[in-house]
C-alpha cells in the first residue's frame, strides 16, 4: 500500500491518511490506484462496493456485540477488517469481556502495524522492484484465512462458488464482481447448509 501511495496521483499525506479514514486494504488500494483517473464520486462508489462485504461481517458478529458496552459497539466496528473477522470467527466461544479484550487487542495490532508498514512502504517505494508483484499479496493472505477457516463442506462450497463467480466477473466495472461473487458464495453456502441439515435429519 505504501508503494502504491508513493506512485499515486493522490497527494502523499492524503494517501497516508486514507489508512485511517478508509481502514480497509482492498478499498484503500482501489481508491489510491484510481486517484487522478476517475471522478471523486467513482472513487467513493468503488470503495463502498468493495467494502459492502462488511455488511455480512456485521451480521455474523452482531450477536457477540449485543451484550457489549455502548462505547465498544461504536468503536468496535471501525476495527472490523477481513483479518479481525477471520480471527474472531475462529474463537466462537469467546464472549463478554474476554471477547472484547481479544477483539480490541487484535484490532489495534493490525491498525498500528498497518500504519507503520504503509509509512515504511511510502519511504521505500522507489526502491521496490516491480517484479515482486506485491499487489497479489493481499489476495494470497486472505485466501489462507479462508482455507484455514473451512470446517464443514458447506463452507467449502461457499468458498469455491464465490471464487469461481469472482473470477468470471472480473471484467465488471468498479470491481462489482467482488460483490457478486460474495453474494453467490453466501447463497451457495446457505443452500448447501440447508441440504446438509436435511440429510442429517433424514
Amino acid at each position: 500500500m505504501g508503494v502504491a501511495i508513493s506512485e499515486s496521483a493522490m497527494p502523499g499525506w492524503v494517501g497516508w491518511l486514507s489508512s485511517s479514514i478508509i481502514w480497509a486494504g482492498a478499498a484503500q488500494f482501489a481508491t489510491v490506484s484510481l486517484a487522478g483517473s476517475v471522478s471523486w464520486l467513482t472513487l467513493v462508489a468503488t470503495a463502498a462496493i468493495i467494502n459492502s462485504r462488511h455488511v455480512m461481517y456485521s451480521a455474523a458478529t452482531a450477536s457477540r456485540f449485543a451484550d457489549q458496552p455502548r462505547w465498544f459497539r461504536w468503536v468496535g466496528p471501525y476495527l472490523l477488517i477481513d483479518q479481525v473477522f477471520a480471527m474472531t470467527a475462529a474463537v466462537p466461544d469467546l464472549s463478554g469481556r474476554r471477547f472484547r479484550r481479544y477483539y480490541v487487542a487484535i484490532g489495534l495490532f493490525f491498525w498500528v502495524g498497518w500504519h507503520i508498514c504503509v509509512s515504511l512502504g511510502m519511504a521505500a517505494g522507489s526502491v521496490v522492484p516491480e517484479s515482486w508483484r506485491l499487489g497479489t499479496a493481499p489476495a494470497i493472505m486472505f485466501a489462507g484465512f479462508v482455507v484455514l477457516g473451512i470446517r464443514r463442506w458447506p463452507g467449502a462450497v461457499a468458498a469455491v462458488v464465490a471464487a469461481t463467480v469472482c473470477a468470471l466477473t472480473l471484467g465488471m466495472p468498479n470491481r462489482l464482481g467482488l460483490l457478486v461473487g460474495a453474494i453467490a458464495g453466501v447463497a451457495a453456502g446457505a443452500m448447501a447448509d440447508t441440504f446438509a441439515a436435511r440429510a442429517d435429519a433424514g
